[in-house]
């Protein structure tokens, strides 16, 4: 049977590239499934520190208590100045607060890890809530003393609707597949997400001069600490690792203006962070991590081709190719997001919903490299202007809530 010309002259190029991207997936996937959490290992002495500033009263009482119910040493709260909620919030609770009249997140970590006193210290959002476990948890992989820095399992925090599912979908990629298969080979996680991330003391001390004078094009680095801090101690010969049975929720936007502002500055950081790291000799001591960040920084132009190819069939009324496009995005996705689907089996329903967003943040990413000189944090009122750090805005005072709310997953604590 001879199909018409159009068949191949539109499936012939989608054909090949989906058998390269598939190849790339599969050599991700085999190690992801092969990744598990390391069983054993001591329970180590570990310092929570926590930058605060305008942060949503309710959640930050709800994650202090999920903190001190995992029995860590201490929990140093360094809040802004002009954050009197936030500071009223803390002194309920049996925590140290530190004030600081800096702006910027990274001055705050550095006077937390400064204060700590244990081996350990934890890098903690004020809006993340942990299980009771987690601190034993990722205390295990640094009975191999390469082991620098551990990241968790992040999920959904409290927020409901189209978003939220979405969301939860790419958390759930991002911890079964990219950091799964980084850990597995190698030991070298791209990126401990700041959310939670848990480093040995005496690295964030000799690697802190590198975090705070951090420029790229001249112009100093306001955000992705996470990102630079990972970076400091993979370059001095350090592994990082990922602990997924260590579980942390915490809040995602609801709102597209605030989703595309959050994915902006995240795919801002990640470029100056690969583009340098893949310019400097260390990455290739880690060959799946280099190429992990090839495949990521390419696929956001090959991900755009697909959407180019289905508008093309739509203006030409070519329903049948139409079709069997989307019919494949669905199968083809529902694939690579099993592990998710096992856990959320209704998830299957907004996986071409998934497929869209990941073409808008795709277009996020492409926006965020021509743009990647601007420093702005777009979801904090804080911004690098004339070469310094500073605040855009001082929040007016909101009163304290009376009570707080029972976290999610609250059944196993």
């Amino acid at each position: 049977m001879t199909l018409p010309l159009y068949y191949y002259v539109l499936g012939t190029p989608l054909g090949v590239l989906g058998l390269v991207r598939w190849s790339f997936w599969l050599v991700r996937r085999v190690p992801a499934v092969l990744y598990r959490p390391i069983p054993h290992g001591p329970w180590l002495p570990m310092t929570i520190v926590v930058p605060v500033y305008q942060e949503d009263p309710l959640i930050l009482a709800t994650a202090i208590e999920s903190w001190l119910r995992n029995g860590v040493f201490e929990v140093v709260l360094v809040v802004d100045a002009s954050d009197l909620v936030c500071r009223q919030v803390a002194a309920r609770y049996p925590v140290t607060v530190i004030i600081t009249d800096v702006p910027g997140k990274r001055d705050a970590l550095r006077l937390g890890w400064r204060h700590a006193a244990t081996e350990l210290v934890a890098l903690v959002d004020s809006d993340t809530i942990w299980a009771p476990d987690v601190a034993y948890e990722v205390s295990k992989p640094f009975a191999d003393p390469r082991i620098g820095g551990v990241g968790t399992r992040q999920s959904v925090y409290g927020s409901k609707g189209f978003l939220s599912r979405i969301t939860d979908m790419f958390l759930d990629h991002r911890y079964f597949d990219e950091n799964a298969c980084q850990s597995y080979l190698g030991r070298a996680v791209s990126c401990l997400s700041g959310r939670t991330a848990v480093y040995r003391r005496h690295l964030l001390l000799a690697i802190e001069d590198d975090f705070m004078h951090e420029t790229f094009w001249g112009v100093p680095c306001l955000s992705g600490d996470d990102k630079r801090l990972t970076t400091l101690i993979l370059e001095r010969g350090y592994l990082s690792y990922m602990q997924r049975s260590a579980e942390v929720w915490s809040t995602f936007p609801t709102t597209w203006k605030i989703f595309f502002k959050q994915r902006l500055r995240w795919a801002r950081n990640t470029w100056r962070s690969d583009l340098r790291a893949l310019g400097n000799r260390w990455v290739y001591r880690h060959p799946f991590l280099a190429f992990t960040m090839m495949d990521k920084a390419i696929s956001s132009f090959t991900l755009l081709l697909g959407p180019t190819f289905l508008g093309y069939a739509i203006a030409q009324q070519k329903w049948a190719f139409v079709v069997v496009l989307v019919a494949w995005w669905q199968i083809s996705r529902s694939a690579k997001l099993l592990p998710h689907l096992r856990r959320r089996p209704s998830s299957f329903f907004f996986v071409l919903g998934y497929v869209v967003v990941s073409w808008v943040m795709a277009l996020i990413k492409l926006y965020a490299l021509f743009s990647i000189r601007k420093q702005r944090w777009l979801t904090r009122q804080v911004a690098v202007e004339n070469g310094a750090v500073v605040r855009t805005a001082t929040p007016p005072p909101v009163p304290a809530p009376a009570s707080t709310p029972v976290p999610v997953g609250a059944a196993r604590w």
